[in-house]
């Protein structure tokens, strides 16, 4: 009896190896390029009037109406990211208002507020009579964009530049934080301040 041995099969060879797509030509790369920072420009570039200098976006007014921030800023400015489902911003806005009262003698200063994914009703009714003057950020948008991901968060911006972020519930009856801000307001107009105050 002879003993058979089944045939090793013979191995396949590699497969090759699937072809890389013809290389973007030189002017085909230097057309996306320009493509993608015009759209990173469009993207990012700030709106409005002002010369806030954190990238823009498209905020609404209690009507409905398209806004930017800009505008809405004085030449020392809180700009508040808020919302009524947020404990929080709810417990710290007594205390934003006592701050707003405080000041309200210098023309040179305001508080702008920014409820977030929120409704404009119960934003207004909240506010009393701050509602009206209420801006709202409906999906993030504008909040994402100055670094904002979680409520209440609060900038100081002082003639265009933030020089100051406040994140979380702040009390705005500090006597130290209110020294910062009346020290802004005295500085006059193109004044060199110190990096990081």
């Amino acid at each position: 009896m002879h003993s058979s041995t089944n045939p090793v099969p013979a191995t396949a060879p590699p497969a090759a190896a699937p072809k890389d797509s013809a290389p973007l030509g030189k002017q085909a790369r230097i057309a996306v390029a320009v493509l993608v920072a015009c759209a990173l420009a469009a993207l990012f570039w700030p709106k409005g009037s002002g010369t806030f200098k954190e990238p823009g976006g498209f905020l609404f007014d209690a009507e409905g109406r398209a806004t930017t921030l800009g505008p809405k800023l004085e030449p020392v400015s809180l700009v508040h990211f808020w919302a009524t489902w947020c404990p929080p911003c709810r417990e710290e806005i007594p205390s934003l208002k006592r701050l707003a009262k405080e000041f309200s003698n210098h023309d040179n200063f305001g508080i702008v507020m920014v409820a977030v994914a929120d409704e404009t009703q119960k934003a207004e009714v909240f506010l009393g009579n701050w509602g009206t003057m209420a801006l709202y950020d409906p999906n993030w948008d504008v909040a994402k964009r100055y670094g904002t991901d979680k409520l209440p968060e609060t900038y100081l911006v002082v003639r265009g530049e933030v020089v100051k972020k406040f994140v979380g519930q702040t009390d705005w009856d500090d006597p130290e934080l209110r020294e910062l801000i009346a020290s802004r307001l005295k500085e006059p107009e193109g004044a060199p301040r110190p990096a990081g105050s």
